[in-house]
């Protein structure tokens, strides 16, 4: 059975003390009550991951993620981290595929296809990203472009593997423009790539699998959008930064 899923991915923001004085609000704020059977991950930039990991240590409600990692488990890649580096940290998971990574990094579905490998190795979850540009969006072709990455970015898992593999759905026409696709689009979008992953493994696996939306969900469009049948919940942006509103959407997944 699928679990609800929020993540809040912080990118390159807080400082230490301001990342620090996040994880002390989102621990008092997000009681057993407002998480209910919610899974809530956060993404701190790599610097603060080992404090911010102590810190939870005795916090049942909150897991630790990753942004990014490299393709490598070693060598002489000069201000990377590596897949087993972080796994020594006891974090959960690691981001990969981010649209701004894919944009800034040239960061191609076959190398998110290694680093997806490399978390799996390392006893990780993967949240791997997939979403269209504004341009493919108003092609029509949009399916295509993210079937495509579905396709070469989980080439060679197996059914198995895709218990630690989360999607999730990124239009980048809607993180960080005040644009949102509507509940219907996100829905249309979310529902095509369970239909394909019927078709990659089975009808088992694609029910089992988490797909989270990830384009501008805030407190006030988060209820609307969880309650499609295919919006397993969220991977947040801006609004993760703040305790008060994070709170918010993953009360708004565990009501719906």
């Amino acid at each position: 059975m699928r679990r609800r899923i929020v993540a809040g991915n912080w990118k390159m923001n807080t400082t230490y003390t301001e990342a620090m004085a996040l994880v002390d609000g989102l621990k008092e704020s997000l009681t057993e009550e407002v998480v209910g059977e919610t899974g809530v991950i956060i993404t701190p930039p790599a610097l603060y991951l080992s404090d911010i990991v102590e810190s939870l240590v005795e916090n049942p409600y909150i897991a630790v993620a990753a942004q990014n990692c490299h393709e490598k488990e070693s060598g002489a890649y000069t201000g990377e981290w590596s897949a087993p580096m972080l796994a020594s940290l006891d974090i959960d998971a690691i981001i990969i595929g981010h649209s701004e990574r894919r944009e800034y990094f040239g960061e191609t579905n076959e190398a998110c296809n290694t680093k997806i490998s490399q978390a799996l190795n390392n006893e990780l979850a993967a949240i791997y990203c997939i979403g269209e540009t504004l341009e493919e969006r108003k092609s029509g072709a949009y399916m295509d472009v993210i079937l495509k990455q579905c396709e070469e970015g989980l080439a060679g898992f197996i059914a198995d593997d895709m218990d630690n593999i989360i999607l999730a759905y990124e239009p980048v026409w809607a993180i960080g423009t005040g644009e949102t696709a509507s509940p219907e689009q996100a829905q249309e979008v979310h529902a095509g790539i369970r239909a394909w992953l019927t078709e990659r493994f089975d009808a088992e696996t694609a029910q089992d699998v988490s797909i989270l939306y990830g384009g501008s969900c805030k407190p006030g469009n988060a209820a609307e959008l969880f309650a499609k049948a295919d919006i397993d919940g969220g991977l947040i942006g801006g609004a993760s930064l703040n305790a008060a509103d994070f709170t918010a959407i993953i009360e708004a997944r565990t009501k719906a």
